[in-house]
């Protein structure tokens, strides 16, 4: 069983940064596959950025490419997601979750390849 708990979300303006953390618990945290996910109102629940279970590989989806950075600290079983020149169109819930592999490969951006859930992080930017 992971638990996940996601913090950092704020109120913030266009061109802001933010660094969202997720701390995990449980043993094989280190070996599993981490992604971040957002939801806006009325829309799906869509794929931000994924990391490997050693950190070495991570993706990203188009949308935020060049402008958020996902990492982890195994040693504090914790996921990050940077978030630089914030747009108004990020204003969303910001979920994290884990996989139980060490990478996803072409599945990282599907919710169903992810088997534990954070309970999300409002994040709202102002234009």
């Amino acid at each position: 069983q992971v638990q996940l708990v996601e913090s950092g979300g704020a109120l913030v303006q266009a061109g802001d940064s933010l660094r969202l953390s997720c701390a995990a618990s449980g043993r094989t945290f280190s070996t599993n596959a981490m992604g971040w996910f957002r939801q806006a109102p009325g829309k799906e629940r869509e794929f931000v950025a994924g990391i490997s279970g050693g950190g070495g590989t991570t993706d990203y989806s188009d949308s935020v490419k060049g402008r958020f950075t996902i990492s982890r600290d195994n040693a504090k079983n914790t996921v990050y997601l940077q978030m630089s020149s914030l747009k108004p169109e990020d204003t969303a819930v910001y979920y994290c979750a884990s996989s139980s592999r060490w990478w996803l490969a072409s599945q990282v951006t599907k919710t169903d390849a992810y088997a534990y859930w954070g309970q999300g992080t409002q994040v709202t930017v102002s234009s």
